[in-house]
Formats: structure tokens, sequence, C-alpha cells
């Protein structure tokens, strides 16, 4: 792991409907420095999903650009395009949307470093469920939990979101 931290990079943790996503949101606009680039990482693929992307986007100030991920791949480079605080909503729908789960790690961690603006982060935490009874839920926890720790090890704050209320890590 990694002993030094990245100043501009936020990571929020949360479970579902933790208000973990709103909690960023907050926070971004409160940095006022510049321009905002809104990365969304979620694919809508039903009717519930398109309610759920419609109320992030109600939310949204008008003035926030918004970027759609097309596949897995693009978020690192994505990172080192942008110019200005980014808010990246989320890790878990990153990871799910990767063939086999399989994302780089490595270059999202250098891409965060290396950014010149604010990034937060929003990432689902797995580590307080269930134990997945599946193969493929235990892939998605250990994927998505080695990825959030690699993302904590460089981060200069952390916050767990429960509840709509947050705790600093």
């Amino acid at each position: 792991m990694r002993t030094h931290h990245a100043p501009g990079v936020v990571l929020v943790l949360g479970g579902t409907r933790s208000g973990k996503s709103e909690v960023a949101e907050r926070l971004v606009a409160s940095d006022g420095a510049g321009p905002v680039t809104y990365v969304a990482t979620a694919l809508v693929t039903d009717e519930e999903m398109a309610r759920r992307v419609a109320a992030h986007r109600a939310r949204r100030p008008s003035t926030w650009s918004t970027v759609e991920l097309g596949s897995s791949d693009e978020l690192p480079g994505l990172l080192a395009r942008l110019d200005g605080t980014v808010l990246v909503d989320s890790l878990g729908t990153w990871v799910a949307s990767a063939p086999d789960l399989a994302v780089d790690g490595g270059a999202l961690v250098h891409a965060l470093e290396t950014r010149a603006g604010t990034t937060v982060v929003v990432s689902e935490e797995v580590g307080l469920a269930v134990h997945p009874p599946t193969a493929a839920g235990r892939a998605f926890v250990d994927a998505l939990g080695h990825l959030n720790q690699s993302v904590a090890a460089i981060a200069a704050r952390a916050v767990l979101v429960v509840a709509g209320r947050t705790l600093e890590l």
C-alpha cells in the first residue's frame, strides 16, 4: 500500500441508500474551485435504474457538466483529461460494468494522484454486508473491496456515510 496522500482526493464510502452521493455532491458544491464535472459510471439497464439516475440528475446544479462512461476502461484516462473538480459516482457500478469485474485499479490510483483538481470519489462499502452466497457476489465484493482500499490509501480524506450522516475515517 502507498503511504502518501493525494491532497485533492476525497473518498466517500457508504452502503446502498446511505446518502453517500448526496454527501459527495455537497462536498463538491462547497469546494467552489471552478468547473465541476460529474462522471456517471452507472449504465441504465431497467426502469428502476432509470429512476435512480433521473433522481441524481435532478439534484445536480445545471452548471455542472456530466460525462457518462461508455466502458469500464475509460475512467482513468478520462480523469487524466478533465480539468477542475470531478465527482466520480461510483466505483461499484464501474467495477460491476467491467468484463469479469476486472478494472485497472493501478491506473485509477495513478490518475487520481496526478490530477490537479479536487476529485471526490463515491464507492459502495462492501465490507459491512452479509457475505454473498454466490461466487459472482464474492468476486464483486473482493474486487471492489481491494479497489476501495487502494483509493483510500492515497486519499487525503475518507468518510463513511450511514443514514445520511458522515464519519471521518
